[in-house]
């Protein structure tokens, strides 16, 4: 069929065709951010889940909807050794000016870009002026204390905002990169905005193992923010996901085709839209994709995965690292035992810790609990078998880019 029509969208953090499954979080979401608008309590957010099923395009969506109620919406992308200070610097200085737009500084947000100029003058002094030439304010956000200056800086925009009849979103994916500190800093703020009901909220997306994150920087985190655990699509939902999209463009799915793309993806919803990708593009048309054609497209599909998706993980791994991952793999899909992945490789458990830590570090794997270590990337155990098992290993490629979502 015709490839320019081809409705499907595999990418990171590229909005699907059609989002399903996930309308319990968006109208969640959605209230707590007119609740806030009227200065009552609501918590901020942390999405948490795999790889590729979708958080990316939720914060996409939360700052859709916070924008249709006249919010500000700013956003980051955390990533390992990530200068915090200046991030957060750079978020406020953004959000003031959009909250100052159209007025004259002084009547509206004098006093938050004083604040911001006395956080950035003890935080990051030689950053350049992110503050319009506005004098630091003398006793706000310069105590040298991150949690406290943060937490008047998160306080004085919620109040320009406040003045303003507006709110500030921030969102922060990849969440899960932020030092314990930091993590502690953005926590300790929110929580004031939170007791003085300023319309300030933070939606953070990160990997399985954030919740515990959060919970060891600051102990009340488990109340201050609302959990959502994102998961793959039910039956249902990935067969909608699916279907919509070429109901759109006049074209129908055969149930037996569905059935295949739903036995092989599991639901996930990046991989949907890459079976759907493939599928389109090689079904005769000209206007049913069968079952044959799914079929047919079952190894392009996993090729595409094992060649973008998976690969551009396993190939910033070291030869060490990669032996793990082989070990994780040939138990199955997990979560496994610490344990058991060293007793695989020959190793003790703290022999094999390094490389357990630094494959965590690097986004590869997380701990969903003590001494238990598990993929980030769903179906990765199958890739990785492949990969090493059956094919050359692949290259010794740390040099690659940095960038790991694909949500």
């Amino acid at each position: 069929m015709d490839s320019v029509r081809n409705p499907y969208s595999p990418g990171a953090g590229t909005p699907p065709p059609a989002l399903v499954g996930r309308g319990e979080e968006i109208e969640q979401f959605d209230v707590a951010v007119q609740r806030l608008g009227l200065g009552r309590p609501a918590r901020s957010v942390l999405l948490t889940g795999l790889r590729g099923v979708g958080k990316t395009v939720l914060l996409r969506e939360f700052g859709r909807i916070a924008a249709g109620h006249g919010w500000i919406h700013q956003s980051l992308e955390a990533r390992e050794r990530l200068d915090f200070e200046a991030s957060a610097a750079t978020l406020a200085r953004k959000a003031l000016l959009r909250l100052s737009a159209g007025r004259r500084v002084a009547d509206l947000a004098r006093r938050a870009f004083g604040t911001l100029a006395s956080f950035q003058l003890r935080w990051r002094p030689d950053s350049g002026d992110l503050t319009l030439g506005i004098d630091a304010l003398p006793g706000r956000a310069d105590s040298g204390d991150l949690e406290e200056d943060l937490a008047d800086l998160f306080g004085a925009i919620g109040e320009a905002a406040r003045e303003r009849g507006a709110g500030v979103l921030f969102t922060i994916d990849e969440i899960q990169y932020l030092s314990k500190d930091s993590l502690a800093s953005l926590i300790v703020a929110l929580h004031r905005t939170s007791q003085e009901q300023l319309p300030l909220m933070a939606v953070g997306a990160g990997l399985p193992s954030v919740p515990a994150l959060a919970g060891e920087a600051k102990s009340y985190a488990e109340r201050l923010f609302a959990f959502h655990e994102i998961n793959s699509l039910d039956a249902a939902e990935a067969a909608q996901a699916l279907v919509a999209p070429a109901q759109a463009e006049g074209v129908r799915w055969q149930p037996g085709a569905l059935d295949v793309v739903l036995d092989a993806t599991k639901g996930y919803p990046y991989f949907l839209q890459e079976f759907g990708k493939q599928s389109w593009d090689i079904a005769a048309g000209p206007a049913t994709i069968a079952r044959a054609d799914v079929e047919a497209a079952v190894p392009i599909a996993k090729e595409e995965l094992d060649s973008g998706f998976f690969r551009v993980r396993l190939d910033r791994s070291t030869p060490g690292e990669r032996a793990y991952l082989s070990a994780m793999a040939s138990l199955g899909a997990g979560p496994h035992r610490s344990a058991d992945v060293a007793a695989v490789m020959g190793r003790t458990t703290p022999g094999a810790g390094s490389l357990r830590d630094a494959l965590i570090k690097r986004g590869l794997c997380h701990a969903p609990r003590r001494g238990v270590v598990a993929f980030t990337v769903p179906m990765f155990d199958e890739f990785v078998r492949r990969r090493l098992t059956h094919g050359p290993p692949a290259p010794d490629a740390r040099s690659a880019g940095d960038h790991l979502g694909a949500d």
